[in-house]
């Protein structure tokens, strides 16, 4: 991303990249001296990050003390089970494995005045790799039982929706079905997209290792660009993807870069922490 691409995210966002990357495994509470310092190469002013950090404890994902004159933040548990949960979902090994033929198919009744609870289960669904046919009927090619149970628990749904699975008995093939309920052109060019904006960076990488303080940007940068593809792709089975996926390219891609850079990035945020507390 460029720094006005950077300037045009969420200031919201890009701390919740920085504690998901760089700080979910520390313990400690992190001075917001050291939170403006990681966060001023991505062009966010001390004002916009000490807001954000407000706004971000209000919203009960991140909580705050103090010492004296200085405010320290830390992950909240739900703020810790979010990052969690997305840092799983981007590094977990890529699943390509055979399809048996069955979908699960999933349908809800929600009154259109319950407007905020219709997004989150469509947001969750998404996320679960569903893909909508249309009028409140998701389905999946993977058996997602646990978790649809697990998702109605959390979102108090009671008998508002019905899961089944099984075989398409009739009707158009797989391929077109695919191509109804998932935009796998789209999603593909995104892919390729960032093969050609990162194999230079990753090229150059291996020809000379940059300082410690590039790696944290690039690492930064990496992360924060390659984190939406898991919100978008639903993981289909290799069955039902083009062959070859631009995805498979762009994951391996992302995971070689990304060793590359950790050991460096990871030290430079902890010899900004240092600094913090030495001062």
């Amino acid at each position: 991303m460029s720094r006005a691409a950077f300037e045009a995210a969420r200031p919201r966002d890009l701390v919740f990249t920085l504690f998901g990357e760089y700080l979910l495994r520390r313990s400690r509470s992190v001075w917001v001296g050291s939170l403006i310092t990681l966060l001023e190469p991505f062009g966010l002013s001390e004002g916009t990050v000490r807001t954000a950090l407000s706004r971000m404890v209000k919203k009960g994902w991140l909580e705050a003390r103090r010492e004296g004159r200085h405010s320290y933040y830390s992950l909240t548990e739900r703020g810790r089970r979010l990052l969690e949960e997305g840092k799983e979902r981007i590094f977990r090994p890529i699943r390509r494995d055979a399809w048996d033929g069955r979908w699960s198919l999933l349908a809800y009744s929600i009154p259109q005045g319950n407007r905020r609870l219709r997004d989150r289960l469509r947001d969750q669904l998404a996320w679960l790799g569903f893909g909508s046919i249309g009028n409140g009927v998701w389905i999946s090619p993977r058996d997602v039982t646990d978790e649809v149970q697990d998702l109605a628990e959390r979102l108090a749904l009671g008998d508002r929706f019905v899961c089944f699975r099984g075989r398409r008995v009739a009707g158009e093939g797989a391929e077109e079905l695919v191509a109804r309920c998932w935009d796998l052109d789209t999603l593909a060019e995104r892919y390729r997209d960032f093969v050609e904006r990162w194999q230079p960076v990753r090229d150059e990488v291996v020809r000379s290792l940059p300082d410690s303080e590039r790696c944290f940007v690039l690492r930064f940068d990496l992360i924060h660009e390659f984190r939406r593809f898991p919100l978008e792709d639903p993981d289909l089975p290799r069955t039902l993807l083009p062959d070859p996926w631009a995805g498979d390219a762009a994951s391996a891609l992302f995971r070689d870069l990304h060793d590359r850079l950790v050991g460096p990035a990871d030290d430079y945020v902890t010899d900004v922490l240092a600094g913090a507390l030495a001062a």
